[in-house]
């Protein structure tokens, strides 16, 4: 790979794939991992002779078993089984984040535009627990969005998701009060973590900022 490539290429949602081809989170996913473990990961990568990645992890004594068992339980705490509707015009993010959602136990509603998750909310019977919408969407804003669902769900809360800066999202009315926000882009687990969050407590007058590489 190019060098501009490779200083781009754990950067999450970067990829050199056509459009529907890739989420560009494989390798953001290896480095949170890697870093998370208080590792390092470098790339070696030539045009035209390939590329090598050296992966350096501090040594240990805790047995295998151990470790791999308080992974499993982490895991498992971050999944969940209430119902979320999911609002994003993007194609591949909102293919990404509906996989997340899913591999995590949640049932997922997913609309592209704010007029689908609005037909879709009125004529679901059961409890949407939480609106995950994005902020700047055709239509209308997400915080618009937002103001028109819990109208008649008065308990569902709401999880922002937004690339845009503060300054910006001020102009979207998003910053008025606090919110619940995680920022694009985000790792799986990043989103895991936010949403019980939310789901577990009274979190939507906090405003929680995830970082892209928690």
């Amino acid at each position: 790979m190019d060098e501009s490539t490779r200083a781009r290429a754990f950067d999450p949602f970067f990829t050199t794939k056509e459009t529907g081809k890739g989420t560009g989170l494989g390798l953001a996913t290896v480095y949170g991992i890697v870093t998370q473990s208080g590792g390092s990961i470098q790339i070696d990568s030539t045009p035209g002779y390939g590329t090598t990645f050296t992966i350096q992890l501090p040594r240990t004594d805790s047995s295998a078993s151990a470790a791999t068992g308080s992974a499993a339980a982490s895991e498992e705490s971050l999944e969940g089984s209430e119902t979320i509707l999911l609002v994003e015009d993007d194609d591949d993010v909102r293919a990404f984040v509906k996989d997340v959602l899913e591999r995590h136990g949640y049932r997922v509603l997913v609309a592209a535009l704010p007029s689908e998750a609005i037909a879709i909310a009125t004529g679901y019977a059961g409890e949407i627990e939480l609106l995950l919408s994005d902020v700047v969407m055709p239509e209308m804003s997400g915080r618009e969005l937002c103001e028109t669902l819990t109208a008649s769900r008065p308990l569902m809360r709401t999880l922002y998701m937004s690339g845009y800066t503060d300054e910006a999202l001020g102009h979207h009315g998003v910053l008025d009060e606090p919110i619940a926000l995680i920022e694009k882009p985000f790792t799986p687990a990043a989103l895991a973590r936010k949403l019980r969050e939310i789901l577990e407590g009274d979190k939507n007058n906090t405003i929680g900022h995830e970082p892209g590489r928690a």
